[in-house]
Order: structure tokens, then C-alpha cells, then sequence
């Protein structure tokens, strides 16, 4: 059995690590506030972009390669994870969805590019010989579009010059504090512009419609890369939170034990200390 000083070492330093995992919650929690709050007001931009690109494809004629299927030579993967661990099971299932689908689909590393958002992907993709083809790290808990805007530009730009024919997005889908779904999803060609949103108003396109989709399209798959990220900050605040919330409760009972032990070991000394006073006493009768 463990001596009486080294259960209450054990107890200190458990203790100690339970005030910085319960700090690391509330500071996660804030985080994820905030996180959620601008996830959530991101959504109505998107959707009116949405709009207004399936109001021209709705009531015109034009056309766009970002609306248009090609043989699929080469696909970029985006993979967003963070730049730190201590998430629980965040990055790990972001990183599991990538290597899986590269496993399912491709043959080559010529076949495919991944362009990674984190310290964690870049490290995962460096350490299985992944090619990259853009990576990005150090982005604050709260990130602007400026932030990302030149990885988002390039990765568009991948596309229109046919370096990729395809790009698909991989992140934690944020749907409450305690549920984040890895989803996948295609960005390019985009696919899934629902027409029956556009507004059944007749508008008269100054510029041309053609012109228009070719300023508008590159910032609607932009503002996607953007919106994911969002919704994938949201989800790694509230991970982390969850992560150092079971931190702490598992610390709580790793207390409880330990104190327990301490308290057995404490009576068991004194009882010790009582036999041997008791055998004194009765040698010297």
C-alpha cells in the first residue's frame, strides 16, 4: 500500500489539475458562445447568396464551369481541424473521415490534394506522406473572413484552372454543445443550388448574367470554405469544453478514491500505533 504522503501528493496534484481543467471549460464555454453566435449569423448571407445565384440560373441561360461537371482527374480535399489537441475525439474523426475516403477512392496520391486548416492536419498529412496543397494554422478562436480569404481565393482559383476537378470539404458540423457530425461535403462543381429558392421576380442583369456568375460564383464558394470553418470553430469550442468537463469529473472520482485510501491508510497507522502502545503496556506488567 502507498505510503500516507504519497496518497496526498497524489490528491494535491489531481486537485491542482482539476482547477485547470474546470478553467479550461469556462474558457472553452465563452469560446463556444461567441463561436455559435457568429456561425449563426452567417447563415443568412449564405443563404441570400444562395438566392441570388439560383435566381439566375432560375430565369436565364448562363452558365458557368463552377456549375458544370468534368471528368474528375485530381480532387482537393479541404480538412479542417485545430491547431491543439485536448478536444476529445474532435480532430481524430476529422483525420479518420480524410484517410478513409482517400482510401476508398484513390489509388495514387497523384489522384488527389488536400488543402489543410489546422496544425493538426498539416502534421497528420506531413507524417503519411499526404500531399498538400495549401495549409493554413494559427487562426484565432474567432476568425474573420480576412483571415482565411487568400486560402479560400487559391483553393477557388485550384478549380477555375483546372488543377482540381473537384473539391470537397471535410468538417465537424457543429449541432449542439454536447453533438458535433463530421460531414462531408462537395463544394465545387456546385450541385446543390436549389432553384425553387430563387424569388420569382423578373430582374434585368446589368452586367450580363455570364458576368455576373463570374464574379459572384468564386465568392459563393469562398463564403462556403468560410461558413464551414465557422461552424467547425463552434464545434472545437464545444469538444474541448466537453473534453475538459468529463477531465474534471474524472478527477472528482480519482479524488474521492484517493481520499478514501488516504483515510483506510491513516486508520490503519493509528490502529498499528494503538497494537503497539497496548503490546507495550502489557510487557511491562
Amino acid at each position: 500500500m502507498a505510503s500516507l504522503r504519497d496518497i496526498k501528493k497524489r490528491i494535491d496534484s489531481t486537485s491542482k489539475m482539476k482547477k485547470i481543467t474546470k478553467a479550461m471549460e469556462m474558457v472553452s464555454a465563452s469560446k463556444m458562445n461567441k463561436a455559435e453566435q457568429n456561425a449563426k449569423s452567417f447563415v443568412p448571407y449564405s443563404e441570400k447568396m444562395q438566392e441570388v445565384v439560383a435566381s439566375i440560373a432560375k430565369h436565364t441561360d448562363a452558365t458557368h464551369p463552377m456549375l458544370q461537371s468534368r471528368e474528375v482527374k485530381k480532387v482537393g480535399y479541404i480538412a479542417i481541424t485545430a491547431d491543439s489537441g485536448l478536444a476529445g475525439a474532435y480532430n481524430a474523426n476529422i483525420l479518420r473521415k480524410l484517410n478513409n475516403t482517400i482510401q476508398e477512392n484513390h489509388t495514387s496520391t497523384d489522384e488527389y490534394t488536400v488543402i489543410a486548416i489546422g496544425r493538426m492536419a498539416v502534421d497528420f498529412c506531413k507524417k503519411r506522406g499526404l500531399p498538400v496543397a495549401r495549409s493554413i494554422t494559427g487562426l484565432p478562436d474567432q476568425p474573420s473572413f480576412a483571415n482565411v480569404k487568400d486560402l479560400a481565393s487559391e483553393t477557388v482559383q485550384m478549380f477555375t484552372d483546372e488543377e482540381i476537378d473537384k473539391l470537397v470539404i471535410i468538417y465537424n458540423h457543429y449541432v449542439s454543445a454536447i453533438s458535433q457530425v463530421v460531414t462531408t461535403n462537395q463544394l465545387l462543381p456546385i450541385e446543390a443550388v436549389d432553384t425553387t429558392t430563387g424569388t420569382s421576380s423578373q430582374y434585368e442583369y446589368e452586367p450580363s448574367e455570364e458576368q455576373i456568375l463570374e464574379v459572384l460564383l468564386p465568392q459563393y464558394a469562398e463564403s462556403l470554405i468560410y461558413g464551414a470553418l465557422l461552424d467547425a470553430k463552434a464545434s472545437e469550442h464545444a469538444a474541448r469544453m466537453t473534453a475538459m468537463r468529463s477531465a474534471s469529473d474524472n478527477a472528482s472520482d480519482l479524488i474521492d478514491g484517493l481520499t478514501l485510501s488516504f483515510n483506510r491508510a491513516r486508520q490503519a497507522a493509528i490502529t498499528q500505533e494503538i497494537t503497539e502502545i497496548i503490546g507495550g503496556a502489557s510487557a511491562l506488567e
